[in-house]
């Protein structure tokens, strides 16, 4: 089976290649089927290599991705620091040919760049993020004009599904109390909690408007998409970025 791509709707330069993977394509076998690109989820990593590797080949990278070590912290890197293994939940790039890339399950991917086509960025935002400021630390890296900066929101957990308690709710709105519109109370101190809203939120405070997709919910759809909340022990899809020459 080839790979089934989601490319974002966006007005991305056309230079800007962007596109998130499903789980649709890969080698691995269940629970991990079968497109599996984490090597931390205890799959067999004969098979992750091998997905790496179709990846890489099938949609035509021009270098393997820079893949993170993610640990929900709100570093965001450039891609002229990167090593392997390196600890961070963002990664950007002002170079060609360099492959920003996050993992996801259930969080949101978030790909970034400016309308030139000069920098672009890939950044893994769960909540823990969110609330902390991994979206800042992002946005703070470009050193365009926010009105100048384009965003995808790739896909991560819908709003009727992602359910969390009254502490996630009292760091996002101790953070902003406008983002209590984004959360709906389902019982005594649980909340469906939407995280595109709450990213939209975020990208509005700082100034950056031009903010695509949000469309998706990973929970719901088993057939494309990997999640941790739905499963448990599942694989991780990836949401890449790169600038290609002129």
């Amino acid at each position: 089976m080839s790979l089934k791509l989601i490319q974002p709707d966006w007005p991305a330069p056309a230079h800007v290649t962007a596109f998130s993977t499903t789980r649709l394509g890969g080698l691995s076998c269940a629970p991990f089927d079968s497109l599996n690109l984490g090597d931390h989820v205890d799959d067999d990593l004969h098979h992750v290599n091998g997905n790496r590797q179709n990846l890489t080949e099938q949609a035509h990278l021009p270098n393997s991705p820079l893949w993170l070590t993610q640990t929900h912290s709100t570093t965001v890197i450039s891609a002229k620091h990167w090593q392997e293994k390196i600890i961070a939940d963002g990664i950007t790039s002002h170079d060609v040919n360099q492959v920003c890339s996050v993992l996801t399950a259930d969080c949101l991917p978030i790909l970034i760049c400016d309308k030139q086509g000069q920098q672009v960025a890939a950044v893994h935002a769960g909540w823990r993020g969110l609330t902390n400021g991994i979206i800042d630390n992002a946005i703070q890296q470009f050193t365009c004009m926010p009105q100048d900066i384009l965003v995808w929101l790739g896909p991560a957990i819908g709003p009727d599904h992602f359910e969390v308690g009254q502490d996630v709710y009292d760091a996002f709105v101790t953070r902003s109390p406008q983002a209590s519109s984004a959360f709906s109370m389902i019982g005594h101190e649980h909340y469906l909690a939407d995280i595109y809203a709450l990213a939209r939120q975020n990208l509005c405070r700082l100034g950056v408007e031009n903010v695509y997709g949000g469309q998706y919910c990973t929970v719901c759809d088993p057939m494309h998409f990997f999640s941790y909340r739905r499963d448990g022990i599942t694989g991780r899809m990836a949401s890449l970025i790169w600038i290609a020459p002129k």
